[in-house]
């Protein structure tokens, strides 16, 4: 399970809470074991002093002090569990959360070639699926596992104490098979199985997307009716493996739960050889039985939990190979503007393509110094987002350097969030006040046509900004890169759906935004450019 090993040391970095977590569970199973037992000694006591009075005997009983440790208990075990459930629920949600931010920047450090081919589907499948697989662990596997073994070594004891050592190490060789029986054997026999459900939830999840994206040409072509059949053929495939999973995992429970019931039965036998040779008492003898039935509650929760578990190292394994960076590509290098000798951007002697795929150019060098404006012009497929992809660090060069000062980079695909025009726009730069946003969303032409929103800067944009034309979304993406404080800014077909009137308004206030810093601008042809010193061409 070496997969889990890089999330485990993320989730042991909150030990304190973990620890504080694992207490008010042991408090909880401590409680319930506590009131059974106490609760089957007092009845038992009862009962005989019941039989003493009827036979005409003396006899008495102390009904104060147990009751009131049966109400303590009871009492206990509803305020620990309340607060078990509350801060450890709350601690998943944290450890969520530190999850998805060690998994965003892993991914945001790794390129776009380290991070694979995946579709959108498939993405969305590892950000949810996969890691709320991870989320989980601490609460349904490491916890309970390590409590059902604390709890079982302190009846041991307790059985060492008051019956006898021969009879305490039966019962540690029992509930130490029963642990392993809900836990260790359960994941030996589920985890390929497990692992393949992974699988084919994933697959299953990214054929619905697919179905309901291609609806239209489905029922165009006809084909609606098989591609569903396919769909329900994987489903029930999934309905299988899921039965076979729980059909190991209720087996093993059920084995368990045996084992914990032979050793009531061991307790049982030797507490009533003790009895009749006068070593104990008719109630402290049924006292270690009845606290051993409360195993079953600590035991039950580990079989599932434990079949589950292959599907937890296969997400994590996912998750770990997809966005693995390959230490031997890293070689592009912020600097800072002292050791730059005056330029924004040095390119030495790159070469970049694809796997499997000729290089898109080889042997490739370019400077741009601090406060230039360089064009970059070429038909499709010359290289130009390509080369841009990996000034901006977002793809790795196959061989060469890049030192590049702090960098701002409007890529060719524009992108809406699902948020006001204010989220958008701060995510260019978090610290810039509403006015700063108006005064760039002027820039940009963007000012009237928000300002005759009821809702101003926070007008909501909708799903991928559908209630933007595509000449206003260019632009409210061009205005969102423009906030960025950098040195360098990279626009790749920066007036992309703007009309021709609208980019000659602009451009003038663009120049002067941009003045003193450093402007690479990539287009088919010098008239989707901003002005610019020189202009290459990329063939």
């Amino acid at each position: 399970m070496h997969e889990l090993r890089p999330w485990l040391k993320l989730i042991s970095l909150r030990r304190g809470r973990l620890i504080v977590g694992a207490l008010l569970l042991l408090a909880t199973l401590l409680s319930g074991i506590s009131l059974l037992a106490l609760s089957g000694w007092f009845l038992t006591e009862t009962a005989l002093v019941g039989l003493l009075l009827a036979a005409g005997a003396q006899a008495y009983i102390n009904l104060y002090v147990p009751g009131g440790g049966i109400r303590f208990f009871a009492v206990s075990r509803t305020v620990s569990r309340y607060l078990e459930r509350i801060y450890n629920h709350n601690t998943v949600l944290q450890l969520l959360t530190d999850i998805r931010v060690a998994l965003f920047d892993r991914m945001a450090v790794a390129g776009q070639r380290e991070r694979g081919g995946k579709t959108g589907a498939q993405w969305l499948s590892r950000l949810t699926a996969d890691v709320d697989a991870l989320d989980t662990l601490y609460l349904r596997v490491i916890a309970p596992t390590a409590l059902a073994a604390v709890v079982s070594l302190i009846l041991v004891v307790a059985t060492w104490i008051v019956f006898s050592g021969t009879v305490a190490l039966f019962l540690l060789s029992l509930l130490t098979l029963a642990i392993y029986v809900a836990s260790r054997r359960v994941y030996l026999q589920t985890q390929a199985m497990s692992g393949q459900l992974s699988d084919q939830y994933e697959a299953l999840r990214g054929d619905v997307i697919e179905h309901l994206e291609g609806y239209a040409e489905l029922s165009a072509a006809g084909r609606t009716g098989k591609h569903a059949g396919r769909l329900m053929r994987q489903a029930r495939a999934i309905s299988r493996t899921q039965a076979r999973v729980d059909s190991h995992a209720g087996w093993h429970q059920s084995v368990s739960h045996l084992l914990v019931n032979l050793a009531v039965v061991l307790a049982l036998w030797s507490g009533a050889e003790l009895f009749h040779q006068g070593q104990l008492t008719g109630p402290l003898m049924v006292l270690l039985p009845v606290a051993l039935l409360g195993l079953i509650e600590v035991y039950s929760t580990l079989p599932d939990a434990f079949a589950k578990l292959g599907a937890t190292v296969a997400a994590a394994g996912r998750l770990n190979e997809e966005i693995s960076p390959n230490p031997d590509h890293n070689n592009r290098q912020l600097a800072g503007p002292d050791s730059m000798a005056g330029n924004a951007l040095v390119v030495r002697d790159i070469s970049v393509g694809y796997s499997g795929h000729a290089p898109i150019f080889s042997h490739y060098s370019l400077t741009v110094a601090q406060g230039e404006r360089l064009g970059i012009v070429g038909a499709s497929g010359a290289g130009k987002s390509t080369l841009a992809d990996a000034i901006a660090g977002l793809i790795s060069s196959q061989s060469g350097t890049i030192t590049t000062l702090p960098c701002a980079y409007l890529t060719q695909r524009t992108v809406i969030f699902e948020d006001t025009v204010k989220a958008n726009l701060l995510m260019g730069n978090s610290s810039a006040t509403d006015g700063d946003l108006w005064r760039i969303l002027e820039l940009v032409e963007l000012a009237e046509r928000f300002a005759r929103e009821a809702d101003g800067l926070d007008t909501w944009l909708g799903s991928a900004g559908n209630r933007l034309s595509g000449g206003e979304a260019r632009r409210l993406v061009l205005a969102r890169v423009l906030l960025t404080p950098a040195a360098l800014v990279v626009l790749d077909e920066p007036f992309t759906g703007v009309d021709k009137q609208t980019r000659e308004r602009i451009t003038p206030q663009l120049n002067h935004w941009l003045e003193g810093r450093a402007v690479i601008c990539l287009g088919h042809g010098p008239e989707a450019l901003l002005p610019s010193g020189h202009t290459l061409h990329l063939t």
